[in-house]
């Protein structure tokens, strides 16, 4: 049995559609069905039921891929282990991490990458959206979030800790900032997409917290749209340290509540690594994971 049928329908079960699976390996979705009809025909057996608009695992399909995805990724391992054995990683590798992220911290990274292992093309989609990993044949995926959901495997990459930042020029002509609850007098810089609400919370060295409801006439979809937008003296933003670290050292904005720790959502947040649930890790992918740990994470940042 061709085990390029059976990943074709493992592919077809996981994007839901033939023309998913169709644009994921840039084939024509004929060949896809070619593909299905030829293994249904040797199992005896319908995989999926198939209209024009639906397409849906039948009870025997579901029983068989269930059976048949575990061997395949063990095939694939042990075919990868014995060719990581003579040459070295190579292939195409599709990342997706937010806009800012992607600028700050990881081109630097892949710089260093690019002449460590210059047989892996790095395909980097730089989007602020949450995009499926299956739908986009992603082979790995960086969330800023305080955990991981879903049943992406995940591992951390880095802590992040937020600031709270304006320009010395802002400052001056709007006042200083000695206490969270002295924000509810300015112009906040506050991030226009869903789930992030119009209050900062904050909490002192003794654990006390306090929460603020923000205001001011500029949101702002795009992180680092936001930081210009404090750069330019135009309100008080709350921005990751990995975006604002190095304007706090440089004196281009000054951390207005030093002592205290601050979020808009948890204060426990990180950037995280996903990759999709398999047992067996690709070695560019696994390279790639190991670099960004040696290169990006920091004592000071975990």
């Amino acid at each position: 049995m061709e085990t390029s049928d059976l990943k074709t329908a493992l592919l077809v079960q996981s994007h839901g559609s033939i023309a998913g699976a169709a644009r994921a390996m840039d084939v024509n979705p004929s060949s896809i069905s070619r593909s299905l009809a030829a293994l249904e025909s040797r199992l005896g057996i319908r995989l999926f039921h198939r209209t024009t608009r639906s397409l849906a695992l039948t009870d025997e399909g579901a029983r068989y891929l269930h059976r048949v995805a575990p061997l395949l990724d063990e095939l694939d391992a042990a075919q990868d282990e014995i060719a990581a054995g003579v040459r070295t990683p190579a292939g195409q590798l599709r990342m997706t991490a937010s806009v800012a992220f992607s600028e700050k911290v990881l081109v630097p990274a892949l710089a260093r990458f690019r002449d460590l292992y210059p047989g892996i093309s790095v395909d980097l989609l730089s989007d602020d959206r949450n995009v499926d990993l299956a739908e986009h044949g992603i082979d790995l995926a960086i969330r800023l979030s305080p955990s991981p959901k879903g049943d992406l495997i995940s591992t951390k990459l880095m802590a992040t800790r937020y600031r709270v930042v304006a320009s010395a020029d802002y400052l001056g002509a709007a006042g200083t900032i000695a206490h969270p609850r002295d924000l509810m007098g300015h112009n906040c810089l506050r991030f226009a997409l869903p789930g992030v609400p119009n209050q900062w919370r904050f909490k002192d060295g003794e654990g006390a917290e306090t929460v603020v409801p923000v205001d001011g006439l500029l949101r702002i979809s795009n992180a680092l749209v936001l930081r210009n937008a404090a750069l330019s003296g135009m309100g008080v933003a709350m921005l990751a340290d990995w975006l604002v670290g190095e304007d706090i050292e440089a004196g281009r904005l000054v951390d207005v509540l030093p002592d205290h720790l601050c979020t808009a959502t948890e204060f426990e947040t990180a950037a995280w690594l996903l990759y999709p649930n398999r047992k067996y890790l690709p070695q560019k992918v696994r390279v790639m994971i190991d670099h960004l740990k040696v290169s990006v994470s920091s004592p000071e940042r975990n």
